[in-house]
């Protein structure tokens, strides 16, 4: 008979090795004894599972619900539990302690080595079935914890009934509970090792959560692995056109229903789906790129601060929801790219945060482990199961949800462990240096792992230093992502856009010296939610002048993105010169399209990125010198612009000139290297955007044999004032 200190560590839940007690157990007489926790029960009866025979009647030895008793059999019996419960009613229920173990010795070697490419696959909640048992096995890595439960709405979240069993050669605690299936919620409650109870904690693992401000995880079916495609891979690839449309979920557009309060209730997976990705499509993007998606508890920080990192947010919908917005975009033609926040994460009592009583997640010492600007902890990426958790993460998303590609947040705070710190507040790396070893060795990991197994998907960089290779392959010193983010063009050219036009002419490097760099990295320009928020106001809102000016100049602005190497992001709302600040907690404001103004500046961008599509020279060689040359970039006094765009073809070309000035420039004579027509493809100032229609007459100019800019043919144009004009050569 077990002991009375053991059948207190069970009435405690704080009994380390239930397993080891629980269910069927020999004596040393060869007798097979039954021992059921099970809090609530009056009576328990031991029935034969092939026939239903009673084999044993179970004494109740603890009125908390611990029963033992000897079993009338002569080998080890497959068996179902008879309760009667102390309200009067009886169920019949397999027992969890007569399961073996959930994971097997090759993923137990994977993970303690952390190595598991699909750790997601077995850590967890999965349904499956189990000695004929339908229902599903829960698995939490948590090695410094002294004993560990699932507690959910299937057991009345009472540590009592389903204590799990560990692992040692991986710290993993398991167990399989038959009947429990989608839909349950659940967390874990650990103990420490010196005894604490810890805050019940959340599923690192989960597939899906509830909807905030609860907590707990839910048991959802594993997505199913969508085949790779030659398609995306090509659409996602260098030498592709890619305009990005950048979307804050919850504020693009909202549900005005009467009971949703002043702004409106967030739109479903399906609602997003019939009206973003169609919207995204008429307006010629490539890709959309969502804010984060993954569960997160808190509105305010827009994603950014995730807790379930494997589930979709609950807050449109369920995972099955997301799963068929992916592939609506993929069926209108879009690639979809998700925010992806590998950098840090929140302490809330429910994540992360001092998981199993240790810092377990993050590195211990706060000069290390916390984030001082965004009051979060620093994951530590030179723990093995840390690292393959977060590349297993990466993976996830591209191959069970078949998005095209990870924004990687804040990339710079990882690379640097003086990142945002001052002397003193910052641990060096093992050779003296400010450079964070394991995470540099993690995204690098976390990229390669990408391209061997999801080759179609890529992986864009959101670094604002001048770390060297960013974009280059692993095997060559870089880090391995595909693109990074131009901080720098982005910075420069908008300090230059928000001055007085009459003072541009003392800073037009701030518009040229991003091509002295521009092909060290594969970038993008971004033009992202980080530039209307905060006191930044609008991109509207940044411009000089009176309204036309600043429709003017925003036009103009949009115009050089577009003639500029690299491929483009532009936030939702800039589309169409939203006048006001970005709120995440309302709808973007729609009833501006109803002016001309505005939608001339909608019309402006569907046009760009229709033609940017359609045109070769303005995307296939994006990262390489020999698909752009200036024509002239010295005409400061005119603050005029001009420059080519080659494609692959050398001989399909695209002059593309910029005057932000705010006077036309008549008879404007340019340098061009062919014989032949240039005609007008692109014109900001054009009365269908709201501009002055200012232009070249029949709009084309036909190229004379005077030389120029140190090319043996020119061309004389109308420059209209504030505007980027784009040119097409036919021979």
């Amino acid at each position: 008979m077990l002991q009375d200190a053991q059948i207190d560590a069970l009435r405690q839940a704080a009994h380390g090795d239930p397993f080891a007690v629980l269910g069927v157990h020999t004596d040393a007489t060869g007798r097979f004894w039954l021992r059921a926790m099970l809090p609530g029960a009056a009576h328990l009866a031991v029935l034969d599972a092939r026939n239903g025979e009673l084999i044993g009647t179970p004494a109740r030895r603890h009125g908390d619900g611990f029963f033992e008793g000897v079993l009338d059999v002569a080998e080890r019996p497959n068996y179902r539990l008879q309760v009667r419960w102390s309200d009067g009613q009886s169920t019949i229920v397999d027992d969890p302690y007569r399961f073996p173990p959930v994971l097997g010795e090759l993923d137990l070697w994977l993970l303690g080595e952390g190595s598991h490419l699909r750790p997601f696959e077995v850590l967890g909640a999965a349904q499956r079935v189990m000695l004929g048992a339908a229902g599903t096995s829960f698995a939490v890595w948590a090695p410094n914890a002294s004993q560990v439960s699932v507690v959910g709405n299937f057991n009345v979240w009472d540590a009592r009934r389903h204590p799990m069993r560990l692992r040692r050669e991986c710290g993993v605690w398991e167990i399989f509970i038959p009947g429990v299936g989608a839909g349950a919620r659940y967390k874990y409650r650990l103990r420490a090792r010196d005894g604490r109870v810890l805050p019940h904690k959340a599923d690192p693992y989960a597939l899906q959560s509830e909807l905030r401000p609860a907590t707990a995880s839910v048991v959802a079916r594993m997505p199913s692995v969508v085949p790779k495609s030659a398609a995306r891979q090509r659409a996602n690839a260098l030498d592709a056109p890619i305009s990005i449309y950048e979307v804050h979920l919850g504020s693009w557009q909202r549900g005005a229903d009467a009971a949703s309060g002043p702004h409106g209730r967030f739109l479903n997976w399906d609602e997003l789906a019939s009206k973003l990705v169609p919207y995204a499509r008429e307006m010629g993007f490539t890709h959309l790129e969502l804010l984060p998606v993954s569960e997160h508890p808190f509105d305010g920080s827009w994603g950014y601060q995730p807790i379930g990192l494997y589930a979709p947010t609950a807050r449109f919908g369920d995972a099955a929801g997301f799963r068929r917005f992916v592939d609506r975009c993929h069926a209108e033609g879009l690639g979809l790219l998700l925010d992806w926040v590998p950098a840090h994460f929140p302490s809330d009592a429910h994540g992360l945060a001092e998981f199993d009583g240790t810092h377990l997640y993050e590195y211990a010492d706060p000069r290390e482990g916390f984030h001082q600007d965004w009051n979060t902890l620093i994951y530590n990426f030179g723990r093995t199961e840390v690292s393959n958790f977060m590349v297993a993460n990466a993976l996830y998303w591209l191959e069970r949800y078949n998005v095209d590609g990870l924004r990687v947040d804040a990339v710079a705070s990882m690379l640097y462990r003086d990142y945002s710190r001052e002397p003193g507040e910052w641990v060096p790396n093992r050779h003296g240096g400010r450079e964070n070893l394991e995470a540099i060795r993690f995204l690098r990991r976390m990229n390669e792992v990408v391209g061997g197994e999801r080759p179609q998907a890529v992986t864009l960089a959101e670094e604002s230093t001048a770390f060297p290779g960013v974009s280059r392959p692993t095997y060559a010193g870089g880090l391995g992502f595909h693109y990074k983010w131009n901080m720098g063009w982005m910075h420069d050219t908008l300090q230059y856009m928000q001055r007085d036009p009459v003072h541009r002419k003392h800073h037009q490097s701030e518009m040229t010296f991003s091509l002295v760099y521009a092909f060290n990295e594969n970038f993008v320009l971004p033009l992202s939610h980080d530039e209307v928020v905060h006191g930044k106001g609008s991109m509207l809102g940044k411009m000089p002048g009176d309204r036309w000016q600043r429709f003017a100049n925003l036009r103009a602005y949009y115009g050089y993105l577009f003639g500029h190497p690299g491929k483009k992001l532009l936030f939702m709302g800039c589309e169409f010169a939203q006048e006001r600040e970005w709120n995440h907690d309302q709808s973007l404001d729609w009833h501006l399209l109803d002016d001309p103004m505005h939608d001339g500046v909608r019309k402006l961008l569907r046009d760009l990125n229709r033609f940017y599509r359609a045109t070769p020279a303005l995307y296939q060689r994006d990262f390489s010198p020999d698909g752009f040359e200036w024509i002239d970039h010295d005409d400061a006094e005119r603050s005029v612009l001009s420059f080519i765009r080659r494609g692959a073809d050398t001989n399909a070309l695209v002059v593309v000139v910029c005057n932000f000035a705010p006077t036309p420039q008549r008879a404007y004579r340019l340098g061009v290297p062919h014989a032949g027509t240039y005609r007008e493809c692109i014109n900001t100032d054009s009365m269908h955007y709201g501009g002055s229609n200012v232009g070249t007459p029949l709009g084309a100019a036909t190229a004379q044999d005077l030389p120029l800019h140190g090319r043996p043919h020119s061309i004389v144009i109308d420059l209209p004032p504030l505007a980027t004009v784009m040119l097409e050569w036919k021979a």
